[in-house]
């Protein structure tokens, strides 16, 4: 079968509700144009929220830590055990940073760190419960990176570490650290970190407490294309499981001041991943677009390639901006490039449901 005919045979089943297999990801990451990518994902989007309107939040990232054993060499934040540069922010200058975004509107804060040696599950359950006392924010906060490790040092189980750190005040973890989830990869570029089965276990403990979750892909270091589309697959299986993400969120590597260097992938093929993922994740409502990354005009094009979220405000962030990320976004200007892009700007809170 040529080529052409292969990706229009899949393209049927795919427009007739048929579910595609990892198989029919690979044909048409190989063999279909962006437009016809574009427009398939562009169907499933508007089967799934018909109205002309992307969704964002106003949010704050606070990395409360920068302070990392696991040294992967794909990341330019963090520092090791004694280092100078090392820090753990107080909780004095987390609640600063709470209230200067409590006074813009913002109803979420995104907190995540390290794998900090010292500080074990007390640390977290003071931290969140102090901040749940004081504000009335929702806590999106830990990768499962360091849910795992905060487990490990304080000898509990993931699944009782996840229910005391809700208990204390965590409302949902995002998908962080989920890298590319195929063991091949992750042990090139971060072999001391979390294995695939254990960053799933993570968000299936969690599913199964009653949380929501979101879920992540960082492509572009030494993956191919076959460990995207697997990656994919995993967590397409998982919700079909549990139903608990709410989101997925797939982004380029940033190589700059990372061990690990290399090339930025194109604007091209982050249009194409999101497709794809709007394709295949038939079972995920939301796909958000990364303007951190990419800059507000590739988002803007990422809404026509199935994406129908803007992701968040930035008031801060310095994971992403250590490695060269330099995009800024505040709300106004964020609504203004929703509105360029043809769309309405709905504001909505972590569960992605619409807010005043």
């Amino acid at each position: 079968m040529r080529n052409s005919d292969r990706v229009r045979e899949i393209a049927e089943r795919f427009y007739s509700g048929k579910r595609l297999s990892f198989e029919d990801g690979l044909d048409l990451y190989r063999h279909a144009n962006l437009l016809e990518l574009s427009q398939m994902a562009h169907w499933m989007r508007v089967r799934l929220h018909p109205e002309p309107a992307v969704t964002y939040i106003v949010s704050r990232n606070i990395n409360y830590t920068n302070v990392c054993w696991v040294r992967c060499s794909f990341c330019a934040f963090y520092r090791p055990p004694g280092s100078e540069e090392g820090y753990v922010l107080t909780k004095e200058v987390i609640f600063q940073k709470i209230r200067e975004m409590v006074d813009a509107g913002g109803i979420e804060i995104l907190i995540q760190g390290g794998l900090n040696p010292r500080l074990r599950i007390e640390y977290y359950e003071d931290l969140f419960g102090s901040i749940k006392k004081n504000f009335k924010v929702h806590i999106h906060g830990l990768s499962a990176a360091e849910i795992l490790y905060i487990a490990h040092l304080s000898r509990m189980t993931v699944k009782d570490t996840i229910a005391r750190l809700r208990a204390s005040g965590l409302d949902t973890i995002p998908g962080a650290g989920g890298e590319v989830l195929v063991d091949e990869v992750r042990k090139q570029i971060a072999p001391l970190k979390d294995t695939t089965d254990e960053w799933l276990g993570v968000m299936r403990d969690a599913h199964c407490l009653g949380m929501r979750t979101t879920a992540t892909m960082m492509y572009g270091s030494v993956d191919r294309a076959e460990h995207r589309l697997e990656h994919l697959m995993r967590v397409r299986e998982l919700q079909d499981e549990t139903g608990g993400f709410t989101a997925f969120i797939p982004w380029n590597y940033q190589p700059g001041g990372t061990e690990l260097g290399g090339k930025k992938t194109t604007g091209f093929e982050y249009l194409k991943m999101l497709a794809l993922s709007r394709i295949l994740l038939d079972n995920v409502s939301n796909i958000q677009a990364s303007w951190v990354t990419q800059g507000p005009q590739i988002a803007q094009l990422a809404l026509r390639y199935g994406a129908n979220d803007f992701g968040s405000t930035m008031f801060e962030e310095h994971v992403v901006k250590a490695a060269g990320a330099t995009f800024c976004m505040n709300e106004e200007e964020l609504k203004r490039q929703v509105w360029n892009a043809g769309y309405e700007p709905r504001r909505r809170n972590t569960y992605y449901q619409y807010v005043n």
